[in-house]
C-alpha cells in the first residue's frame, strides 16, 4: 500500500495516468462518434417503425408505377453500353481502352456521390436553386413526393439520367485527357453541375419550374413555365456544353489538322461497334423519354412520347445524310448516327406535347443542326472527337426552343394516376403566342452561360494542376497512346494471338511490339 501511495504522490506517474486515461476516453469517444456516423450513413428512417402510424401522401406506393420506373431505369442504364460502343468505335483504337474505362469509372463514380449528396441538392426540399435534403438517403419516406414511386426506384431512375450527364461530357475529350483529371471534372459533373441545374428545373421549388425570376417577369411570358420533360437541356444541353469547355480547354489533339486549315476530322477506328453504339443508345431511349411519365397509369401518354422519340430519330437521320451527300458524293454512316441521335437529343424536350407531325419536323431541323454543328466546331478549331456538342449540345439547344414552336395545346402534365389538364402546354404554331418560346429561351439561356462558364472555370483550373493530376496527359503519353500510357495494355491483340499479362512491362508483350517489315504499312491509330 506504501508503494501505491508513493506513486500516487510522484508528479510523473500522475501524469502518465492521466494520458493513459485521457486517451482511453478519447477511444472511446471517437468509436462512439464512428457509430454515430456510421447509423447516420447508412442507417434510413424508410424502415423505422412506430406506434403511432400517422399516413402521409409519399407514404403510399402505386407497385404498377414503381415497376415500370425501375424497368425504364434499366433501359436508361443500358445506354451506358452504347456510350462505351459508341464513342470507342468513333475513336482511334489506341484510345478505346481509355473510353471503356472512362465509362466505367464514371458509373461507379457517379453512383457514390449521387447517393451521397447529388440526389439531396436535386431533388432535395431547399430553395429555389439548391435542395439539402437526403444526403446518403437519409429520411427518406416510402414514396417520393406524390409520385407514387417507391423512393429507391425513383433514386435509381434519376442516378441513371445523371451517369447519362457525365458520359456525355467524356465524347469531346477523348484522346488527350488524363485519367486522373478525368476523376476530378466527373466528380465535379455527377456531385455538383448536373444535380444542381437538375434542382432548378425538376426539383421541389426549381426557379426555372415555377417561372419565378425577374427574367420571366420582364419577356412577359404571361405564366409560361419552362418545360423539359425528359432531358434536353437539363441533361443533353447540360452535358454538351460541359463537353465543350472540356474541349476548349484542352486544344486539339495533337496531329489534329481542321478542315480550313486542309485536314478535317481523323477517321474513326470501327464504325461497326460505333453503329450499334448508336442503335444501343436509340433503344435506351424508350426508357428515357417514356419512362419519364413515371406513371405506367398514362398509357396514352406513354404511346406518344415512345412514338414521337422514334419519328424523330427518323427524320433526322434521313435529313443528315442528305443534307451531308452534296459535299463528298457518298453515303456517310457517321452522320447518320450523329444524325438520329441529335433528333433523339431535340425531341426529349417536348416529346410529351407534340404531335407525330411535330417530332418530325423537329427531328428533320436537328439532322441539319448536328452537321452545321460539326461545321462550326472545326470553323473554330475546337476538338471534337465523338461529336458531343453538336449531337447533345447544340440539338439538346434546339428541342428545347422547339416546345415553344410545335406543343399542341392538347396535353397536360403526367401525373401519379394520370394526365392533370387543367395545365396544358402550347406552342406559336398551335396559337399559342410567344409565352411558352419566352419561357423556354430563358431556361435554355440559362444552362448555357452558367453552366458553360463553371465547366470553364472548372476544366481550366484543373489544367492548370502540376503533374499527373492536370486534366491533358503528357505529350509522351499521348504520342504513346492513352492504352498503354494509362492503362497498361491495348484493347486489340491480333498480332499477338493471347492477352497481355502482368509480368511484362507496361502491359506490353515480351520482346515489346513487332517491327513492321521494310515497305509495310503502319496502322497510326494504334
Amino acid at each position: 500500500m506504501r508503494n501505491i501511495l508513493s506513486k500516487v504522490r510522484d508528479r510523473d506517474t500522475r501524469r502518465l495516468f492521466g494520458l493513459v486515461l485521457g486517451g482511453k476516453m478519447l477511444g472511446i469517444l471517437g468509436l462512439l462518434g464512428i457509430l454515430k456516423a456510421f447509423t447516420f450513413f447508412f442507417e434510413t428512417a424508410a424502415g423505422a417503425q412506430t406506434a403511432t402510424i400517422t399516413h402521409k401522401a409519399n407514404d403510399f406506393v402505386s407497385p404498377i408505377n414503381t415497376v415500370w420506373v425501375l424497368v425504364t431505369a434499366f433501359l436508361v442504364f443500358f445506354m451506358q453500353a452504347g456510350f462505351m460502343a459508341l464513342e470507342a468505335g468513333f475513336a482511334r483504337s489506341r484510345e478505346s481502352v481509355n473510353i471503356l474505362l472512362e465509362c466505367v469509372f464514371d458509373t461507379c463514380l457517379c453512383g457514390v456521390l449521387y447517393w451521397a449528396i447529388g440526389f439531396a441538392f436535386q431533388f432535395g426540399a431547399g430553395n429555389g436553386f439548391i435542395g439539402h435534403q437526403y444526403f446518403f438517403l437519409h429520411g427518406m419516406s416510402a414514396s417520393y413526393g406524390s409520385t407514387g414511386v417507391a423512393f429507391l426506384a425513383f433514386f435509381l431512375f434519376q442516378f441513371a439520367f445523371a451517369d447519362t450527364a457525365s458520359t456525355i461530357t467524356s465524347g469531346a475529350m477523348v484522346g488527350r485527357t488524363g485519367f486522373k483529371g478525368d476523376i476530378l471534372y466527373s466528380a465535379c459533373v455527377s456531385g455538383l453541375i448536373y444535380p444542381i441545374f437538375g434542382h432548378w428545373v425538376w426539383g421541389p421549388g426549381g426557379w426555372l419550374e415555377n417561372g419565378s425570376g425577374s427574367l420571366f417577369k420582364a419577356l412577359g411570358t404571361n405564366g409560361a413555365f419552362f418545360r423539359d420533360f425528359a432531358g434536353s437541356t437539363v441533361v443533353h444541353t447540360v452535358g454538351g456544353f460541359i463537353a465543350l469547355a472540356g474541349a476548349i480547354a484542352l486544344g486539339p489533339r495533337i496531329g489534329r489538322k481542321f478542315k480550313r486549315d486542309g485536314g478535317g476530322p481523323m477517321p474513326p477506328h470501327d464504325l461497326t461497334i460505333g453503329a450499334l453504339g448508336g442503335v444501343i443508345l436509340w433503344f435506351g431511349w424508350y426508357g428515357f423519354n417514356p419512362g419519364s411519365t413515371l406513371s405506367a397509369m398514362d398509357w396514352e401518354g406513354i404511346g406518344r412520347v415512345a412514338t414521337n422519340t422514334t419519328l424523330a430519330a427518323c427524320s433526322a437521320g434521313l435529313v443528315a445524310v442528305f443534307f451531308v451527300y452534296p459535299r463528298s458524293k457518298k453515303w456517310d454512316l457517321g452522320i447518320s448516327v450523329n444524325g438520329f441521335l441529335g433528333g433523339l437529343v431535340a425531341i426529349t424536350c417536348p416529346c410529351y406535347w407534340v404531335s407525330p407531325a411535330g417530332a418530325l419536323m423537329i427531328g428533320a431541323v436537328a439532322g441539319i443542326v448536328v452537321p452545321l454543328g460539326i461545321d462550326l466546331l472545326e470553323r473554330l478549331r475546337i476538338d471534337d472527337p465523338i461529336g458531343a456538342w453538336p449531337v447533345h449540345g447544340a440539338a439538346g439547344v434546339w428541342g428545347t426552343l422547339s416546345l415553344g414552336l410545335f406543343a399542341t395545346g392538347q396535353y397536360g402534365i403526367p401525373t401519379a394516376d394520370g394526365v392533370d389538364k387543367s395545365t396544358l402546354v402550347k406552342g406559336l404554331f398551335y396559337g399559342g403566342g410567344a409565352s411558352q418560346l419566352k419561357a423556354q429561351f430563358i431556361g435554355s439561356l440559362a444552362c448555357v452561360i452558367i453552366v458553360t462558364s463553371v465547366a470553364l472555370v472548372i476544366m481550366f483550373g484543373i489544367r492548370s494542376i502540376k503533374g499527373s493530376w492536370n486534366l491533358r496527359v503528357s505529350q509522351e503519353g499521348e504520342l504513346e497512346g492513352l492504352d498503354i500510357h494509362e492503362h497498361g495494355t491495348p484493347a486489340y491483340h491480333m498480332e499477338f494471338g493471347q492477352g497481355m499479362t502482368y509480368s511484362t512491362p507496361a502491359g506490353l508483350p515480351a520482346g515489346g511490339l513487332p517491327v513492321p517489315k521494310s515497305g509495310a504499312p503502319v496502322d497510326s491509330s494504334v
